[in-house]
């Protein structure tokens, strides 16, 4: 199957074809990480998505990476995904969220707390602040009570979800944020259950994963990895035996899909991976070229080598009607650089023009 337009499949989800929004972080919440109306409109626009993934929302205070990070913690959180949600159904759409943790990539003057992490392994570079960048700060490691604790902030946040009208959600283990910490050997150094061999250091993510499917259903939960990227100070030495270790814990739990970033389909762990997952494989293809063509290709190719699913994220952020672009052959709309994530307000987020608009 490499016809990305055709209906698809996510569990009991009919999806009107097989191309996903990616999870990308917006800074657009307000300053307690509640979502905003702004936020309504932007992803109510982009409802032709086969599936949208709502962008990383913490599920605590402490997990908060940058400001206008949106949460899930709150009554107040709660209801201010549920008008994202509605404003998303209301136009045909689905939706999942993303649930992500920064641990180190962090700072006490976001947050007011000093960062987590499997170790005291600071991130080696500058953080944004609303003070600007800042030194980061050298995290507390947890202990195993830290580690309970947010497996189960994990699993209240997923509960929120489901009642904040998402049809599921994605535990985001990829980007060098806290799970991916805990995966890689550079920022985990512990000598407990959770450090050394690749086997020791899966285990939070599945911990974690585990704790969401028993909240929520695993056919609600996926999960997305990034094998080998070096995003947030990440270096990985062991990536071709660690995911392989990854994915034997996470195979049999009955997941509704596991999502790659950085797909590549001529990579061989790629291929290793897609061959041992059991189910629902999301691919995230590299991308230099944002044309129609360019991304019909990719999706084609990541289609044709396995993956049943693609998620796409800059093709989304400048298109609101890419579906209608790509079944037409219309142009794309260029991404504006300068405003692609971190900066509030309209511009460059809701005021991207849609073909009718021409």
């Amino acid at each position: 199957m490499t016809d990305f337009l055709a209906p698809a499949r996510l569990g009991q989800l009919t999806l009107p074809h097989h191309l996903l929004m990616a999870p990308l972080t917006r800074n657009r919440a307000a300053a307690d990480g509640t979502p905003t109306p702004l936020m309504a409109d932007y992803y109510a626009q982009r409802a032709s998505a086969g599936l949208i993934i709502g962008e990383a929302a913490t599920p605590n205070a402490v997990g908060q990476t940058y400001p206008d990070i949106a949460a899930l913690h709150t009554d107040r959180h709660t209801k201010g995904w549920r008008e994202v949600t509605e404003a998303v159904r209301a136009g045909g759409g689905h939706m999942f969220l993303q649930l992500q943790h920064g641990g180190r990539v962090s700072h006490p003057v976001t947050t007011g707390l000093t960062p987590v992490a499997p170790s005291a392994v600071p991130l080696p570079e500058t953080i944004f602040t609303r003070q600007g960048q800042l030194p980061a700060p050298v995290p507390r490691a947890m202990t195993p009570a830290d580690i309970g604790a947010t497996v189960a902030d994990f699993a209240a946040a997923a509960r929120r979800a489901i009642e904040a009208g998402f049809e599921g959600v994605e535990v985001h283990s990829a980007n060098g944020h806290l799970l991916h910490q805990f995966l890689a050997g550079n920022t985990n150094r512990r000598t407990d259950a959770y450090g050394g061999p690749p086997e020791h250091r899966v285990r939070f993510t599945a911990e974690v994963t585990e704790a969401v499917a028993d909240a929520i259903g695993a056919e609600r939960v996926g999960v997305r990895i990034s094998p080998g990227g070096t995003v947030n100070g990440i270096e990985e030495d062991d990536t071709h035996a660690l995911y392989p270790a990854l994915v034997h814990r996470l195979r049999d739990m009955g997941l509704a899909y596991l999502h790659l970033v950085r797909a590549d389909p001529g990579d061989g762990l790629y291929r290793r991976l897609r061959a041992d997952w059991p189910g629902t494989l999301i691919g995230n293809p590299v991308l230099t070229d944002l044309t129609t063509g360019a991304v019909a290709r990719a999706a084609r190719e990541m289609l044709a080598s396995g993956a049943d699913l693609v998620a796409l994220g800059r093709p989304y952020i400048a298109n609101p009607d890419l579906i209608a672009r790509l079944r037409k052959g219309a142009p794309l709309n260029p991404l504006r650089e300068r405003y692609l994530m971190y900066v509030g307000g309209a511009d460059g987020y809701t005021d991207y023009p849609a073909l009718a608009d021409r």
